[in-house]
C-alpha cells in the first residue's frame, strides 16, 4: 500500500514507507536507547542495533580504518615512495583531472612538502589527452624524473606505463581492473581483479592516504615519524564525497573527521573556494558535492585541466584566492555550456525512448567536459543508466552515469574488450569510453543489451521512500541537530526523508528559472517555509505556484537555514501530493 495513499505524486512517484520490520526495529531502538523517534526510524533502516547505536552515532577512525597492508603491493609501494624521500629523488605525480584524482595529488604534495620535497604535478587536458597516462607524456616525465606516482589512473594503461622505462611508477587507483596489470612497480588498487573486494567502495584519495598511513608505519618502525595525517582528511572527504562514493563505513568516517578539518579553515585553497562559493556555515556533504566539487571540476572540465589540484595543495593564500575566483568563472561557463548540452541530449534520449535498459544520446560539438554531468541528469530523469558522447569530426568521447545494482564500468570494461570501443573503463556507477562514429550504434546496442541482462530498465519511476511521518508542530532545530548525528549522508546512506501531511499553501515565490520558494502552514497553523530546487522541472513548480489555499502532503529532508546568525526550520521540498 502506499505511503499517505500517494500512487502518484506530481513528480510521478510512488511513496513507500518504512516495513513493518523497520517499524518495529525503530520501536525497539527508541525504548532501548531513548533516542527520538525519528531518528531511530533513520537508524533502523540503516540495519543499526540499539547496541551498536552509540558507535554508529560517534564513528571513530581509529577502530574502523583498515589495515593499508590488506591491499596487495602496499608495502612495496610505500617502501620505494620512502625511498625516493629518503634518497632526495625526482618524483612526479600523474593525476586525473577530477575533484578525486585532484585531491589525490595535493595529498602526496602536501605531505612531500612537509618533507622538505617538491613533487612535479602532472594532469592531462581532457581534450588533447583523455584520461589518464598517455605515451608522450610518460615518457617526458620518464626521462626527468626517478619515481611516477600516477593517481585516480593507471590501472589499465599498460603501453603508457610501458613507455616509462627511465622511471619506477606506482599506481594508486580504484578503476576496475583488468585481467592483467600494466607493467608497474606496484599498482594498489582495490579493484584489481585480484583483490577481495572489501574496500573496493574506497576512492583514489583514501588509497592515496592508505600509503601515507603505511609510510608514517614504516617511518616510525624506523625510528622518525612524518606529517600529521589527521590533518590531511579535509581532502579525503572532498573526494570521497565529489567521486560519489559510498558513505558506509570508513568513508562514513573519514568525510565525519575531514568535515571538522575543513571548519578549522586551515588549508588556504579550501578556504578562499569556500569563500567565493559563499558558504556561510559549517562546511557538510551537501557543500562538498554541490558547491566545492563543482568548482574544482570546472577546471578540468573546460578550462586549465591541473587547476583544481594546484588550489587544493598551495599553501600560499593570494594564489589560492586568484586561483578560486578563476575556478568560480569557470564554473560559471561550465554550467551555461551544460545547459545547451542537456537541453540537445534530453530531447534526443526522449526521441528514442527513456524506458530501455540504456537512455543514450550523442552529438556533434558537446563539449567532453560536461558529458558527464548530463548522463547523471538523464539517469535521475529516468531510474536507468545513460551515457552521453560529444564528437568531434569522428572522434567520440563520452561518459556514462549508472543506477544501484547495475555495474556500468564493467559493462563498458567489457566492450572495450570486444573490440566495439576505442576505450573505456570506470567503477560501478561511473565510466568513461571513446570510440568511433562507426562504433557507436554497435557498441550501444551491445552495452544495452549487457546492461539488460544485470537489470537495467526493468522498473518505473524510482519509488520515494521515506522515512515516516512528522508533524509541523513537532519540529524543533534540536531534532534535526539529532538526525545529522546519523549522517553524513549522500551515495549509499540517503538522507532521512520525512512527510509532512496535509499542509497549506499560504504563499509561493518563483525563485529565478527553476525553483520555488514556499510558505505553508499545518492543520493546527504552525507555520513552515520550504524550499524546492529544480521545482519547475517536472508538474511539481506549476502545481505547488498555483496552489495557493490547497493542501498537499509534503515530502523532503528537514535542514537549519541560517541566515544573519538566526536559526530557522526549513523543509528542502523533493515531492508532494494532493491532500484528499
Amino acid at each position: 500500500m502506499a505511503f499517505l495513499g500517494v500512487e502518484r505524486s506530481l513528480t510521478g512517484r510512488r511513496w513507500v514507507g518504512p516495513s513493518l520490520e523497520i517499524a518495529r526495529a525503530a520501536d525497539a531502538l527508541a525504548q532501548r536507547t531513548g533516542l527520538p523517534q525519528p531518528l531511530c526510524q533513520v537508524l533502523a533502516r540503516r540495519g543499526v542495533q540499539p547496541h551498536e547505536a552509540p558507535g554508529f552515532l560517534a564513528p571513530a577512525l581509529r577502530d574502523l580504518l583498515p589495515d593499508p597492508r590488506t591491499l596487495r603491493d602496499m608495502q612495496a609501494a610505500a617502501s620505494r615512495f620512502l625511498t625516493a624521500v629518503r634518497k632526495r629523488e625526482r618524483i612526479a605525480i600523474f593525476a586525473d583531472y577530477d575533484v578525486d584524482g585532484g585531491a589525490s595529488a595535493a595529498l602526496l604534495i602536501v605531505w612531500l612538502r612537509h618533507m622538505g620535497l617538491r613533487a612535479t604535478l602532472y594532469v592531462p587536458d581532457r581534450i588533447d589527452e583523455g584520461y589518464g597516462p598517455n605515451v608522450p607524456a610518460m615518457q617526458t616525465l620518464a626521462r626527468a624524473h626517478d619515481l611516477i606516482i600516477c593517481v585516480d589512473c593507471g590501472t589499465l594503461s599498460h603501453d603508457a606505463l610501458a613507455a616509462a622505462t627511465a622511471a619506477d611508477v606506482i599506481v594508486l587507483d580504484h578503476h576496475q581492473g583488468g585481467e592483467t596489470l600494466p607493467p608497474a612497480f606496484a599498482v594498489v588498487n582495490p579493484n584489481r581483479q585480484d583483490e577481495t573486494g572489501d574496500l573496493g567502495h574506497l576512492c583514489a584519495a583514501a588509497v592515496v592516504f592508505l600509503l601515507l598511513v603505511e609510510a608514517g608505519r614504516q617511518l616510525r618502525e624506523a625510528g622518525t615519524t612524518g606529517p600529521d595525517l589527521m590533518a590531511l582528511l579535509d581532502l579525503v572527504a572532498l573526494a570521497t564525497v565529489a567521486d560519489v562514493a559510498p558513505l558506509t563505513g570508513v568513508n562514513r568516517a573519514f568525510v565525519r573527521q575531514g568535515l571538522r578539518v575543513m571548519a578549522r579553515r586551515d588549508r588556504p585553497g579550501l578556504v578562499a573556494l569556500a569563500d567565493v562559493a559563499r558558504m556561510d556555515t559549517a562546511p557538510s556533504a551537501y557543500h562538498l558535492g554541490f558547491l566545492l566539487g563543482p568548482r574544482i571540476n570546472a577546471g578540468g572540465r573546460i578550462g586549465q585541466a591541473d587547476l583544481g589540484a594546484r588550489l587544493l595543495a598551495t599553501d600560499n593564500i593570494d594564489e589560492a584566492a586568484a586561483w578560486a575566483e578563476r575556478l568560480d568563472r569557470l564554473n560559471t561557463e561550465r554550467r551555461d555550456v551544460e545547459a545547451a548540452v542537456r537541453a540537445a541530449a534530453t530531447a534526443q534520449a526522449e526521441e528514442r525512448g527513456m524506458d530501455a535498459p540504456l537512455v543514450w544520446a550523442a552529438g556533434e560539438g558537446w563539449h567532453p567536459g560536461v558529458v558527464g554531468i548530463v548522463a547523471a541528469r538523464l539517469k535521475e530523469a529516468s531510474n536507468r543508466p545513460a551515457v552521453v558522447i560529444g564528437f568531434d569530426g569522428d572522434v567520440g568521447k563520452g561518459s556514462g552515469r549508472s543506477v544501484a545494482g547495475v555495474d556500468l564500468g564493467a559493462a563498458i570494461q567489457r566492450l572495450a574488450a570486444e573490440g566495439l570501443l576505442e576505450k573505456g573503463g570506470g567503477h560501478k556507477m561511473a565510466a568513461g569510453l571513446s570510440l568511433s562514429r562507426n562504433q557507436l550504434a554497435p557498441a550501444m546496442a551491445r552495452l544495452s543489451e549487457l546492461l539488460a541482462r544485470q537489470g537495467a530498465g526493468q522498473g518505473g519511476a524510482a519509488d520515494l521512500r521515506l522515512d515516516g511521518t512528522l508533524m509541523a508542530a513537532a519540529l524543533d532545530i534540536a531534532l534535526i541537530e539529532h538526525l545529522e548525528q546519523a549522517g553524513p549522508y549522500g551515495a549509499a546512506a540517503p538522507g532521512p526523508r520525512f512527510a509532512l501531511p496535509d499542509m497549506q499553501v499560504r504563499h509561493a515565490r518563483r525563485i529565478g528559472e527553476t525553483h520555488l520558494k514556499l510558505a505553508m502552514r499545518a492543520t493546527d497553523g504552525t507555520p513552515l517555509e520550504a524550499i524546492c530546487f529544480g521545482a519547475y522541472d517536472s508538474a511539481l513548480g506549476p502545481a505547488m505556484a498555483n496552489g495557493e489555499g490547497a493542501a498537499f502532503h509534503l515530502a523532503g529532508r528537514l535542514e537549519i537555514n541560517t541566515w544573519q546568525g538566526r536559526q530557522k526550520i526549513q523543509l528542502r521540498l523533493e515531492d508532494a501530493a494532493p491532500s484528499t
